[in-house]
């Protein structure tokens, strides 16, 4: 590719919304360009990026044994009425009516439409396993579209579900697609980790983040050093403690203190003189339609995906002022445990608490040294907080490490989540009927190159790993004007191309100084230069731009040198 034939219109102006380097340097380098809000065009060099990624995942979900499909973007409403989404999945999911005034929705994903696909076609566990991917087009109606193409309404993804007659053959696929994963994010050249996760609204009993480590990320990671322990913030397990015979402290009456206009933990910590780990927060919770109670102590946060889990609640929100009312009997900020009209649930850190301090349900009083058993009783225990440094792993009790990180990756266990609302169903070899147990993996493309961009850069611009280079080298003639220096230009880019590189000639009529920033902007692994000076000696200069190094290589040799250097990296990704 000749440079001055590419679309490739890089510049030095930053959006005033872009907040993240990845979306910064897209723009900057001539990769995406933005449409309307979360929505953005992959222009050439982008797209070059974009297909390198599709190639890799292709390679490693055939050699998986996955077949490739391609599924509708818009989707009836009758399939998501079916598996029960089109109620609960919320306005993320975008809707319309055609002009029959039939509803449909455009695909976030495909789990209704691949079984509805599967129910058809499969009839027999000899048909099964079976595991379809597609690279498609989705689109989730954000509410807040940030990060350029990291967090945006439509993107690229590839999206795989299997089908299998049994759990061993469902854990057999999952764990064929984790290594898939494994294989395709360290061909892509990336710094990842796979974590434990929340399924989410997709569903299911199991899964598996895969992070790319960048400082940008939005997700915190939580790992072990000690063992292979690792969760996102929202999965992250808290060990249940021992409980403990004797208290620290005997228990002391029950005393009623009044507390006016006191409300958060800092102003009763302060007001009472306590810390406020001896402070219980009692929050309420709407779960499905019905109030619960769920205590935790004062100085650690509550964790809504692990309560709802625990409560096996399809929809968790807090408590409305009216609800809070009648379970408490008084207005919000003086919940607390004692005769309240609700089920309780407790954080594991209320087990060796005693004489605590909580609301009274009572405008303006608290209740001091209030005591378990005593004076209230717990439904039951669970792990219901945010994981925090200082922490002990659940596996290993080493101690806990934060860093940030970029979900690219996904893999879930269905089982028979989709299957059994839709009866996708199987007969097998006693001709019984039985359901099929499904797996979902997704991985966002457009995403994983930002990630790759977030994990790779310096103040000049994109460093790109070799495995997703747009180009792989850019042959940089100091002037073009000058014959001799010209034409060692072009035959080095023809031999090149001849040996099957991918290589860019920068054949504008530029200064050097403009090649060379934009050649680092773009992030080409390879930068060729070639000058009269050098020229005269039979040499060019060679710099790779991950290590900043210049070398100086006889022309004759250079093609060698390069091709060398690009096997031994694209070798060490494999």
């Amino acid at each position: 590719m000749r440079y001055s034939e590419m679309h490739l219109p890089t510049g030095r102006e930053v959006p005033s919304d872009a907040e993240v380097i990845s979306h910064k340097l897209m723009i900057r380098a001539g990769m995406i360009r933005k449409l309307t809000s979360g929505i953005y065009s992959y222009l050439p060099l982008g797209y070059r990026v974009i297909r390198k990624v599709e190639q890799i995942v292709r390679e490693e979900m055939d050699r998986a044994g996955a077949q490739e499909v391609h599924l509708p973007m818009v989707q009836p409403a009758e399939l998501w009425q079916e598996s029960g989404r089109w109620t609960f999945y919320g306005k993320e999911l975008l809707r319309f009516r055609d002009r029959n005034a039939r509803d449909y929705c455009l695909g976030p994903t495909h789990e209704e439409v691949i079984t509805d696909l599967v129910r058809h076609d499969v009839k027999t566990y000899r048909q099964l396993p079976l595991n379809l991917y597609q690279i498609q087009t989705k689109f989730r109606d954000e509410v807040r579209p940030r990060f350029g193409v990291m967090r945006c309404r439509e993107f690229g993804m590839k999206d795989a579900y299997s089908f299998d007659a049994d759990e061993a053959g469902a854990e057999k696929s999952y764990q064929k697609m984790f290594t898939a994963y494994n294989n395709i994010f360290r061909r892509c050249g990336l710094k990842y980790r796979p974590v434990e996760a929340d399924s989410g609204s997709i569903g299911g009993s199991y899964s598996h983040e895969f992070m790319v480590m960048a400082e940008s990320g939005e997700d915190a990671i939580v790992f072990c050093e000690k063992c292979n322990y690792a969760a996102n913030l929202e999965k992250a397990e808290i060990a249940r403690p021992e409980k403990t015979a004797i208290a620290e402290t005997d228990p002391l009456p029950m005393e009623s203190v009044e507390t006016p206009n006191v409300r958060t933990i800092e102003e009763v910590s302060g007001f009472l003189n306590v810390s406020p780990k001896q402070i219980v927060k009692t929050l309420i919770f709407n779960a499905d339609g019905k109030s619960c109670a769920v205590l935790i102590r004062g100085d650690q946060e509550v964790n809504e995906i692990k309560v709802k889990n625990v409560l096996g609640a399809a929809q968790l929100e807090l408590a409305d002022d009216e609800m809070i009312l009648q379970a408490t009997g008084a207005p919000r900020g003086f919940a607390g445990p004692v005769g309240i009209k609700t089920r309780v649930l407790a954080d594991y850190s209320l087990m060796n608490l005693n004489n605590m301090v909580v609301g009274a349900n009572k405008t303006d009083y608290h209740l001091k040294n209030v005591n378990l058993e005593r004076d209230f009783k717990v439904e039951s225990y669970a792990d219901l907080r945010i994981s925090r440094p200082g922490d002990l792993c659940p596996r290993c009790s080493g101690m806990i490490q934060f860093v940030r990180g970029i979900e690219v990756g996904h893999v879930f266990k269905l089982g028979v989540k989709y299957s059994k609302a839709m009866k996708a169903l199987y007969l097998d070899r006693d001709g019984k009927e039985k359901t099929m147990i499904m797996g979902c993996y997704g991985i966002g493309i457009g995403r994983t190159v930002a990630a790759c961009i977030e994990q790779n850069f310096d103040q000049n611009g994109m460093i790109w790993p070799m495995p997703l280079a747009p180009f792989k080298v850019i042959v940089v003639p100091v002037n073009i004007n000058e014959p001799a220096v010209m034409k060692a230009a072009e035959d080095i880019y023809a031999e090149l191309q001849k040996c099957g590189e991918e290589v860019i000639l920068d054949d504008r009529d530029e200064r050097a100084g403009v090649k060379f920033k934009d050649a680092d902007l773009i992030g080409i692994p390879l930068r060729i230069v070639v000058g009269a000076k050098n020229l005269a000696n039979g040499q060019a200069e060679l710099k790779i731009r991950k290590t900043g190094q210049s070398t100086l290589h006889a022309i004759t040799d250079l093609v060698s040198q390069v091709r060398e250097i690009i096997a031994a990296e694209m070798h060490n990704a494999a």
